[in-house]
């Protein structure tokens, strides 16, 4: 299994509200500097664009907190525009270039909040760039996605669909939390926190999320150090009221990670049964042991192992009440988190995702019992990764049968029209993107 894209991690560098940036022309040229070498680092496309950046931070510890979040929003604006700004700037434009066209057109800063960072022939240049037009863009200029990426949407759906998405991946993802139920009920946790002066409304979706306004720091939080929220996509909350664990009942968490929905799952089950929480990596499980810590959590049980048909797998072999396989996936649902991955990903990346989806998908459903349920998601925006996985393991499959994903819902109280399989848009939702489909083991099986 390969690691997939980890989508709501409390210490990744969050990008400001306008309340907490810099004020324009408030910019120090050795900032401005910082920024263009922490954007070069990024577009090397080597590693995630979180990772670059918390190793520049680390790198450079005298920058403050507004400074670390100019330096953070610059560089994912400039990624979620990256298409646009090199048709304005040229193909071949320099980190710097592109800083500087960013400011200019992306943020419109006036010509005077140029003077001390960029020299007379780089301000004409500037001043040239704001006049211009760039002519008639392509679809994929005007949705700011690779060639690849736009032509395999549009197959999916209509060009205002695709425009409208792209238009909802290019914004900034709010922050959700996600309340723990074995140590606090939501309306207190609002309370706290609005006592605290952080702004904070519930969910709209799930009723474990608050929504934040803002990005507020909460990791020294009392209630975040007491386990009694998780920072959590509201999106993703949905997946673990998919799986629908109760008190007592033998879960899998197949494909776990650092635990995010493992530690959802755990909390349902009111911190009884078993929850195990398989993963291929090492480093990820060691993070997942102090939050299950922190949450008050007792009946998971983090299990690593090598690939999906480890043996420690097959020792579960039809005993599994309720499966959870958010399999590794190319991740293109979470772009307004993740810009990056838009340049990353590739026609061949997603081939390889689908083998390994198929593969994984069919070795967890080995673990549910006669009459459970097996839960299959991704964060992709892709068919490839998510219905034809689906419809090929049905047609290989027909000891299982699908479930509604919105009747699952509508039994917890979620009012939600997805139909049979759950598909959340950012632009549609105001989430991350997700699919999931529900099926169910039948009972002679």
């Amino acid at each position: 299994m390969k690691p997939k894209t980890e989508k709501n991690r409390v210490r990744k560098p969050q990008e400001p509200s306008p309340a907490e940036r810099p004020a324009e022309g408030a910019v120090t040229r050795a900032l401005f500097i910082q920024a263009t070498q922490a954007l070069g680092a990024v577009l090397a496309f080597d590693y995630p664009a979180d990772a670059v950046l918390s190793r520049h931070f680390r790198d450079n510890r005298e920058l403050g907190h507004r400074d670390r979040g100019f330096i953070a929003e610059a560089i994912y604006g400039v990624l979620r525009r990256l298409r646009w700004l090199r048709r304005i700037a040229g193909a071949e434009a320099t980190p710097r270039m592109l800083l500087l066209a960013w400011f200019a057109r992306g943020e419109g800063w006036p010509i005077r909040n140029f003077e001390g960072l960029a020299s007379a022939t780089e301000r004409d240049w500037i001043t040239s760039i704001k006049a211009a037009e760039a002519g008639e863009p392509s679809l994929a200029e005007r949705a700011d996605l690779p060639d690849w990426l736009a032509d395999r949407l549009l197959a999916q759906m209509g060009e205002d669909a695709l425009l409208a998405l792209a238009h909802g991946l290019n914004r900034p993802a709010p922050l959700d939390l996600r309340v723990n139920v074995v140590k606090a009920d939501r309306d207190a946790v609002l309370e706290r926190l609005r006592a605290d002066g952080v702004r904070a409304e519930p969910g709209r979706l799930s009723p474990q999320s608050i929504r934040l306004a803002g990005k507020p720091a909460l990791q020294k939080h009392p209630l975040f150090l007491d386990g009694s929220f998780e920072v959590q996509d509201e999106g993703s909350q949905l997946l673990g009221l998919l799986v629908q664990p109760r008190r007592g009942e033998l879960v899998v968490d197949f494909c776990a990670g650092a635990g995010g929905k493992t530690l959802q799952l755990g909390a349902m089950m009111r911190s009884t049964g078993r929850l195990y929480a398989f993963d291929v990596s090492e480093k990820r499980l060691a993070k997942l042991k102090p939050r299950m810590a922190r949450a008050g959590l007792s009946n998971v049980h983090p299990v690593l192992i090598a690939h999906e048909a480890d043996a420690k797998v097959k020792r579960l072999a039809g005993k599994a009440d309720r499966v959870l396989v958010d399999v590794p996936c190319t991740g293109l649902g979470t772009l307004r988190r993740n810009p990056d991955l838009k340049w990353r990903q590739s026609p061949a990346a997603v081939e390889e995702m689908v083998a390994k989806q198929g593969a994984i998908l069919a070795a967890a459903a080995r673990v549910v019992r006669p009459g459970g349920r097996l839960v299959y998601a991704t964060c992709s925006l892709l068919a490839e990764e998510n219905d034809a996985i689906v419809d090929a393991f049905l047609a290989a499959h027909p000891e299982f049968r699908a479930l509604s994903a919105q009747e699952v819902l509508a039994a917890q109280g979620v009012a939600l029209e997805t139909g049979e399989r759950l598909r959340l848009l950012p632009h549609v939702h105001d989430t991350d993107g997700f699919f999931a489909a529900v099926m169910e083991r039948a009972k002679g099986a």
